[in-house]
């Protein structure tokens, strides 16, 4: 593998899989389908209220508790398959297959009306176990294409081509939601839905490139436990041990856990939180989302360049802070331009905590790790249970308190968490170089 390490080509087609896939990200959990589905599940009749096979639920609700068992399922079946892409040296096969299933998923919530919300929830629900394998498989190529000085660089090549590639794809699903008449549409429910068809095309699509290039992956047949394949909870445990071994990353994936939780719950929940808290409508939704996006490609550079200078730690603590600011400030956000201020601001820390996030962790991996797909499928265990933790709060600090307001709030404890572990990172690592 080190043949491919900094090549050029490579790194482009690695970071193509991120154009691909982001396209999910924007359209479906960030703008179009979070306004439709608020706008259709909220009637006159119910409210904000929705059954779900006989179950009464806040449809917003009911939406993060999905997305909560969609991320559950991905933390409990990763495991087994990095176990078996390490021992195989096949881990580009599972990229391809969670990239269909989730393509095909999207693709499917054409269908999705208010008679078909059951099957529409399901469909949502498996799109994000689409999007979310595949990013495991895909941050495991990560040590294998970049030698360490270049990781938080590459890195963030990554994620600065899925906010460019997804914006190009928001702005074609823009015209067909605000002027569908250009199209000669008159179903009011057709623009968004045909943006979900073209998320689910887009995203099988470009991700031929990456899997044209990439290499399929190392076979480790003398590495690994051949018995072990078949167990998930044996292959974390392997990791788990060695992770033990290494205080710096075992703090360091605590801390992740903590802010995690409130990273990619507020990443998730924002579009729902302008649309029902605000009133934003889709047309100031998308465009807010996209200035999110822009700015969030300007902040995945700039963090990695302020790694450069000040340590990966450090940044990370400085932008955890902000985060804790932004829960507190989206309790008080009281109209749109306020909202504008806190999405520019989400934006602009939402890139490069992810970037310097994936990176760091890379770094804190020794050289030569045979089972790189096993050691980033525990860090994705790691993110996904924080995912699950802080939807299921938030969904359910919802429904008992009747307001939004205090789930974002409660964000801010989590924050608060991972900033104080964080410290103890950073003292864990002077005192390692010290020794």
């Amino acid at each position: 593998m080190l043949s491919i390490k900094n090549n050029k080509k490579t790194i482009r087609a690695w970071a193509m899989f991120d154009w691909s896939n982001s396209a999910y990200n924007l359209v479906i959990t960030s703008t179009i389908f979070p306004a439709y589905y608020t706008a259709i599940t909220t009637t006159s009749e119910n409210g904000d209220k929705v059954f779900f096979f006989g179950m009464k639920f806040v449809n917003t609700a009911l939406s993060n508790y999905a997305l909560a068992v969609a991320y559950l399922i991905i933390a409990i079946i990763t495991p087994f398959l990095t176990a078996t892409a390490d021992y195989h040296g096949n881990k580009k096969v599972f990229m391809k297959v969670f990239t269909w299933i989730g393509a095909i998923a999207c693709a499917g919530l054409f269908f999705f009306k208010i008679n078909t919300l059951e099957f529409s929830i399901i469909l949502f629900a498996v799109a994000a176990i689409g999007y979310n394998g595949g990013i495991v498989f895909s941050n495991s190529y990560l040590p294998e294409i970049a030698t360490k000085e270049e990781q938080d660089k590459v890195s963030a090549k990554g994620f600065s081509y899925g906010y460019v590639g997804s914006v190009i794809l928001q702005i074609i699903c823009f015209v067909f939601v605000l002027k569908p008449e250009f199209f000669g549409i008159t179903d009011a429910s057709l623009p968004a839905r045909l943006s979900f068809l073209l998320v689910g095309l887009w995203w099988i699509g470009f991700s031929q490139i990456p899997f044209s290039v990439l290499p399929k992956g190392s076979p480790n047949y003398n590495k690994l436990d051949k018995s072990k394949v078949h167990s998930g909870l044996q292959e974390l445990k392997k990791v788990w041990v060695q992770v033990k071994q290494m205080p710096v990353l075992k703090k360091y994936l605590t801390a992740y856990f903590f802010y995690a939780m409130g990273v990619q719950t507020i990443m998730l929940v924002a579009a729902n939180f302008g649309e029902k808290i605000l009133h934003l409508g889709t047309s100031k939704l998308i465009a807010t989302i996209l200035i999110i996006q822009l700015v969030a490609i300007l902040g995945a550079i700039l963090m990695s360049r302020l790694s450069k200078v000040f340590g990966n730690i450090q940044v990370l603590i400085f932008v955890v802070f902000i985060w804790i600011g932004v829960c507190v400030a989206a309790y008080f956000v009281a109209n749109e331009y306020q909202f504008y201020v806190l999405a520019a601001v989400v934006g602009l820390i939402m890139g490069g905590i992810q970037s310097l996030s994936r990176s760091t962790f890379s770094k804190f991996l020794p050289e030569a790790t045979p089972d790189t797909a096993s050691f980033f499928s525990f860090y994705d265990v790691t993110e996904k249970l924080a995912i699950v933790a802080g939807l299921f709060s938030f969904g359910l600090i919802e429904e008992l308190t009747g307001n939004m307001r205090n789930s974002a709030l409660s964000l801010g404890t989590f924050f608060i968490i991972g900033l104080i572990l964080l410290f103890t990172v950073l003292r864990q690592e002077r005192k390692t170089l010290l020794t």
